[in-house]
């Protein structure tokens, strides 16, 4: 194997001049290129972390939103049922009273019907008294007689009498 200094000088000049010219004219562009794609890339994963923290504190603030918003609706509904219930009783109330009042003037009705027909049975009573009165002084009667006639006096109050009876 022969080897050719010259050869060698000559490659490792071309080499050096290829070297210092792309140093020159393309090393500096292309490390501006690179560290502008780096910083690029790095802008973007900063970009994606910020958009990921805000997208958590958006999740979050609507998990706090739907909370309030879930508490609220139990917070109507249970004052719904209350509302609910209070109406529940006041009908009640209403219907007690009504059926008090119904009852009351039920009461008041058969008492006025009461007096009355004690009023037309008083009447009754002194009807016929002074009826057998009449007829025991038009007429004297025997032992007998009078028997008979209280008799008939007592049968027609047992038909007078609301009872039926004595």
């Amino acid at each position: 194997m022969n080897v050719d200094i010259q050869q060698i000088l000559t490659h490792v000049v071309g080499f050096l001049v290829v070297l210092w010219v792309l140093k020159r004219y393309a090393w500096k562009p292309l490390l501006g290129i690179l560290e502008e794609r780096r910083a690029r890339i790095q802008s973007d994963f900063d970009a994606a972390a910020a958009k990921r923290v805000e997208a958590e504190e958006t999740a979050a603030r609507y998990a706090a939103q739907l909370r309030n918003i879930e508490a609220d609706a139990r917070a109507k509904i249970q004052e719904a049922i209350a509302d609910g219930r209070r109406m529940a009783g006041e009908i009640r109330e209403e219907a007690r009273a009504e059926a008090k009042r119904i009852i009351d003037k039920a009461r008041a009705d058969v008492e006025r019907e009461l007096a009355k027909a004690q009023v037309e049975l008083k009447e009754k009573i002194v009807g016929m008294t002074i009826s057998a009165t009449e007829r025991i002084i038009r007429r004297s009667l025997d032992d007998e007689g009078h028997r008979r006639l209280i008799s008939g006096f007592l049968d027609e109050l047992d038909q007078v009498s609301p009872t039926g009876g004595r």
